[in-house]
C-alpha cells in the first residue's frame, strides 16, 4: 500500500468539520457494549479519532478508497489500533467490507462527503484551484481516468452536461466550448491554464460574486472523475441495511445534489408502507427510519469563522427503528 510519507500537506492542520454535533448525533446508540462504527469516508481520521476517544469501547471500521489517507490516518489512530479496522475501498462497497469482517449489523455508519482537506492541501493531487498542479483530481491516486483525460476527451455538450449539473455552473457552455477550443492547440496538462480559461469565459460582472470563479468547474471535474454520485446512490441504501435496531446513520454533504439524494433516501425508508386508509397499521409496514434531524443542519457563523471549509455543509440523521422486512427477531 503506498504510504503518505512522500506526500507535502500545505495547507492547515486538519479541522474536522461540526465535530461536536456529528459526535452527539452518533452517541446514542456507540455508548451499547460492543458498538461498532463505521467512517465510510476516514479521510485523515479527525471524526474517527473523536469518536474512539469519546467511547472507550466502540470498535471503528475505517473506510477510504484514497490510500494516502489511509496511510495518514492509521497514524493518527495508532493509540486505538486495538479498536480500528481500515480497509481501502469505495463507500459503496460498505456490504462486501463488513461480510469480510464478519459484521452483520453495526450501530453507527458516518458519510462526510466531498474532498477530504489532504486532497486539497496536497498540490500534487490537483483538487485545488488556487495552486498550479497536475490536472488529476481521483481519490484514488492510481485508478481511472483524470480530470486532464475529461477536458481533453469529452465532446463540448458532455462537458457542458457535467459542468451545469454537477457544478450548477451557468456559463457551462461557453466554458465547455473554450476548453474544446483550447484542447486543439494543446492539450490540458495543469491547473492553471484551466482557471484562466474559465476566468476569462465567465463575465466580468458575474466573477464579482459567488466566490473564485473556477470553483464550479473544478467540482464538476471531481464529481465526474470519481463517480461520486453514482456511489453515492448505491452507498445510502447500502448503509441503512447494514444498521442494526437503533443504530444511527449522519452524512454529511457539501453539494445540493448530494444532499438532495440523501434527503429522499431517508424519506422513502421514514414512511409508512401501509394504505393511507389503513385503520391499523401491521409492524412490518412502519416506517424502518425515524428522522433525527429536522432537515438538513448547517453549521453556525461561529463554526464557520473557526473552519470556512464547513460553509456548505448540509448534516442529515437518522435512525433505525424498525428491522429490515425478512431480518431474524
Amino acid at each position: 500500500m503506498p504510504t503518505g510519507g512522500g506526500l507535502a500537506v500545505t495547507g492547515p492542520v486538519h479541522v474536522p468539520v461540526l465535530l461536536e454535533r456529528i459526535v452527539a448525533l452518533l452517541a446514542p446508540p456507540l455508548e451499547r457494549p460492543g458498538a461498532v462504527v463505521v467512517d465510510a469516508t476516514l479521510g485523515l481520521g479527525g471524526h474517527s479519532e473523536a469518536l474512539l476517544a469519546r467511547f472507550p469501547e466502540v470498535q471503528l471500521v475505517g473506510i477510504d478508497r484514497d490510500p494516502d489517507a489511509l496511510e495518514l490516518s492509521r497514524g493518527r489512530l495508532a493509540p486505538y489500533a486495538d479498536r480500528t479496522r481500515l480497509v481501502h475501498a469505495v463507500y459503496d462497497e460498505i456490504p462486501d467490507v463488513l461480510a469480510e469482517l464478519d459484521l452483520p449489523a453495526v450501530d453507527g455508519i458516518l458519510f462526510d462527503l466531498g474532498v477530504s482537506s489532504m486532497q486539497l492541501d496536497v498540490r500534487e493531487r490537483g483538487f485545488a484551484y488556487a495552486e498550479d498542479a497536475p490536472l488529476d483530481m481521483r481519490m484514488d491516486g492510481h485508478e481511472g481516468i483524470t480530470a486532464a483525460e475529461v477536458l481533453n476527451t469529452y465532446s463540448a455538450a458532455e462537458l457542458a452536461r457535467i459542468l451545469r449539473t454537477y457544478g450548477e455552473e451557468r456559463f457551462a457552455s461557453r466554458i465547455a466550448s473554450r476548453i474544446v477550443q483550447e484542447r486543439e492547440k494543446e492539450p490540458f496538462s495543469r491547473s492553471a491554464r484551466l482557471v484562466d480559461l474559465v476566468r476569462d469565459a465567465i463575465p466580468a460582472a458575474a466573477r464579482r460574486t459567488g466566490g473564485h470563479p473556477a470553483k464550479r468547474t473544478f467540482q464538476a471535474l471531481r464529481i465526474e472523475v470519481n463517480d461520486e454520485l453514482s456511489v453515492l446512490e448505491r452507498a445510502l441504501p447500502a448503509a441503512i441495511d447494514a444498521l442494526a435496531l437503533g443504530g444511527r446513520v449522519v452524512v454529511m454533504s457539501y453539494h445540493s445534489l448530494e444532499d438532495r439524494m440523501t434527503k429522499r433516501a431517508f424519506a422513502r425508508r421514514s414512511r409508512s408502507e401501509a394504505p393511507p386508509d389503513m385503520p391499523v397499521v401491521p409492524e412490518e409496514l412502519e416506517p424502518e427510519l425515524r428522522l433525527v434531524t429536522r432537515g438538513a443542519e448547517q453549521a453556525s457563523e461561529a463554526e464557520i469563522a473557526e473552519n470556512p471549509r464547513a460553509r456548505s455543509v448540509r448534516v442529515r440523521a437518522a435512525e433505525r427503528v424498525r428491522r429490515p422486512r425478512g431480518a431474524a427477531a
